[in-house]
C-alpha cells in the first residue's frame, strides 16, 4: 500500500491558527472520504490533539456519526521514536497530517523537512512574515529568507532531487493567509508585493486562510467543525462564509485525492 500524503502544519511563530486550520483540514478530508490520521508534536499545547479528543467524546455523548480523523500526540524524546510512531499512524491512511509547536524544535523540523504538503499559516501583519524573510524598513522589498525559509529551500532542493532520482513526490509548500479582514489597506498592499516577490524567489504558493471568526474558538470544546451541518444550532451568515473561506483552503491546497471509496461526500454539497 502506498505511503500515506504526509501534510505538514508548520509556523515557528504561535498564534497564526495553525492548529484550527489542522483540525478542520483533517475532517474536510473524512468528509470527502479518505481515512485521515493525525500527529500533535507539541505535547505540552496539544491543541490538534484536544479539538480531536474532543470531537470523540461529543460523538459518543451525543450517540452520532461524523467523519473524523485518527489522532495521537508524540511524547517520545527522539526521532527514531517518531519515526515509529508515524509508521504507526500510516497504516491504512490515506493522509498523514502533523501539527508542530510554535516555536524551533527538533521534531518539527525533521517532520518538515520530509512533507509532501508543507503548509505555513501566517498572519497578515510582517511580523509574521519576518518568520520567512526581512524587508527593508523603507521600501518593504524582501532583503533576506529567514532562517526558516531557507531551511525549507534546502529541503525542497533535495528532495527535488530524490524526486529525479527516486520518483518521489515533489515537496509543496503552501503559505496560507489567515485573518485579513482587519488589514488596513496599505499595509495590505505592502504585504502582498512582499509575499508574492518571496514566493518567486523560493517558491512557495499561496493560498486565502480562515479569518478570525468567534466560531473556530466556541467549537473547540465540542470537537466540532463548521462542515458538521445539523449539529451546530441556527448559524449565522459570518458562519457560512467561513465554511465557504475552509471548501476554498481545501481547493487551494490541491491535495492529490485517495483512493475511491465509499461513502464519498462532496464538500459543495455539505453546504
Amino acid at each position: 500500500m502506498p505511503a500515506p500524503h504526509r501534510i505538514v502544519f508548520a509556523n515557528e511563530k504561535g498564534g497564526t491558527g495553525k492548529s484550527t486550520t489542522a483540525v478542520h483540514i483533517a475532517v474536510a478530508l473524512a468528509y470527502q472520504g479518505a481515512r485521515v490520521a493525525g500527529i500533535d508534536l507539541d505535547p505540552r499545547q496539544r491543541t490538534f490533539h484536544r479539538y480531536l479528543e474532543n470531537r470523540a467524546e461529543t460523538l459518543i455523548r451525543r450517540e452520532i456519526e461524523l467523519p473524523t480523523s485518527r489522532f495521537a500526540v508524540f511524547n517520545g524524546s527522539t526521532v527514531e521514536e517518531l519515526e515509529q510512531l508515524i509508521a504507526e499512524m500510516s497504516v491504512d491512511a490515506d493522509y498523514l497530517i502533523f501539527d508542530t509547536p510554535g516555536r524551533d524544535d527538533e521534531f518539527a523540523r525533521h517532520v518538515a523537512t520530509s512533507a509532501d504538503t508543507l503548509v505555513t499559516p501566517l498572519n497578515d501583519s510582517f511580523v509574521d512574515f519576518d518568520l520567512i524573510g526581512q524587508v527593508d524598513a523603507e521600501t518593504f522589498k524582501v532583503r533576506r529568507l529567514s532562517f526558516y525559509a531557507e531551511l525549507i529551500w534546502e529541503a525542497r532542493k533535495k528532495r527535488a532531487m530524490a524526486t529525479i532520482r527516486d520518483a518521489k513526490r515533489e515537496m509543496d509548500w503552501v503559505v496560507v493567509r489567515n485573518r485579513t479582514q482587519h488589514v488596513e489597506a496599505r499595509n495590505m498592499r505592502r504585504l502582498d508585493n512582499a509575499l508574492t516577490e518571496l514566493s518567486r524567489r523560493v517558491g512557495f504558493r499561496i493560498a486565502q486562510g480562515l479569518s478570525e471568526r468567534v466560531i473556530y474558538r466556541e467549537l473547540f470544546p465540542s470537537g466540532l467543525t463548521l462542515l458538521d451541518k445539523g449539529h451546530l444550532g441556527e448559524l449565522g451568515t459570518s458562519h457560512l462564509v467561513a465554511r465557504q473561506e475552509l471548501r476554498q483552503l481545501v481547493a487551494g491546497l490541491n491535495l492529490p485525492a485517495p483512493a475511491e471509496r465509499e461513502p464519498r461526500l462532496d464538500l459543495a454539497a455539505n453546504a
